[in-house]
């Protein structure tokens, strides 16, 4: 009996977990970015398994210097 009760709740926990999966919400963010500036998009956005939509630290310089990569301060001798 005890066996069966934990076999079901693992097949239920299993089904709740495909159907998350299936039918979260997709993420806004788009290839473009990635492709143009050679950062991956994990490089602004954590994984969407986290099921959190937030940015990463750098995602959140990028966003706020307009979705553009911070130019690099070269210094002349």
């Amino acid at each position: 009996m005890k066996t069966q009760l934990a076999l079901a709740g693992i097949v239920a926990t299993a089904i709740v977990l495909i159907l998350a999966g299936v039918f979260s919400p997709q993420a806004r963010a788009t290839t473009a970015f990635a492709q143009q500036t050679g950062v991956p998009c994990g490089g602004c956005h954590l994984p969407s398994w986290t099921g959190d939509r937030k940015l990463t630290a750098f995602g959140e310089r990028f966003k706020a210097n307009g979705n553009k990569l911070p130019q690099l301060d070269k210094q002349s001798k």
